[in-house]
């Protein structure tokens, strides 16, 4: 994958599948930003790269803050003086059923999953333009098409393959592509910490497969859009789900 030399920045990098992402980035060559609302996790991250013999800056700070989005594009070309690859990973979930959701969880969650994707991807189109060339990645989520509880992550998801499309159209003429990776049901720590396991039980029976994906499935199909071998991929959504999005076993919560 044509990706040695690249900049790249990696929101929610902290952890979980974004820190899968960045590690990924690196070992193939990509100096990698990571950004973290947690400074602990992005240094931690950000020491790991390098002791491994690749580039990172730890960058900590929230996505959902305009000026934070800023600094950390601006603190990516004060160091590495370009960036190339922006990976709009951070995200968070409040799962309810309608009756159940309040506004501020309403707020959150959109606030950090596409509030968030849409300032960063507007400093880094800032720089991409001049440069003519980039590549943005959103992370999505197969949820985007409805699910039980998530209300407000699936419009969340949602408005962030719209917007990804949109940004294909507004940024295609200046070298730059916008594409959208849409997970399913994917094992990290938080799946067995957040869900118990009889929740765990009906999520795995939900999948065509039966089985969840790793965080390792994501970033494989993260640095294909990164790569310039992707250069006339744009607007476009891959799911990594299993199976899921064209099929779901209909169990719903009691």
């Amino acid at each position: 994958m044509g990706i040695e030399g690249r900049v790249a920045a990696v929101t929610g990098a902290g952890s979980g599948i974004g820190e899968c992402i960045a590690r990924t980035l690196a070992e193939h060559g990509a100096a990698v930003v990571v950004n973290d609302v947690a400074a602990e996790s992005a240094c931690r991250v950000s020491e790991d790269i390098v002791r491994a013999g690749g580039k990172a800056l730890a960058v900590s700070g929230s996505v959902a803050q305009p000026e934070q989005a800023e600094r950390m594009v601006r603190q990516a070309v004060d160091t590495y003086g370009r960036l190339d690859v922006l990976v709009n990973n951070a995200g968070i979930g409040r799962n309810a059923a309608l009756q159940r959701l309040t506004e501020a969880d309403w707020d959150a969650v959109l606030n950090v999953n596409l509030k968030g994707v849409f300032l960063c991807s507007q400093a880094a189109a800032r720089v991409m333009r001049e440069q003519r060339y980039g590549r943005i990645v959103n992370i999505a989520s197969r949820a985007w098409l409805g699910w039980y509880g998530q209300t407000n992550y699936a419009a969340s998801k949602g408005g962030v393959v719209s917007l990804t499309r949109t940004l294909a159209i507004e940024l295609g003429g200046r070298g730059i592509t916008a594409n959208c990776v849409a997970p399913g049901q994917i094992e990290t720590q938080l799946t067995y910490k957040e869900n118990p396991p009889e929740v765990v039980e009906r999520l795995l029976k939900a999948q065509p497969t039966g089985s969840f994906g790793k965080p390792e499935d994501i970033a494989w199909a993260t640095l294909f859009f990164a790569s310039d071998e992707a250069a006339y991929v744009t607007g476009q959504t891959l799911y990594v789900c299993g199976g899921k999005s064209i099929f779901a076993r209909p169990d719903p919560p009691a």
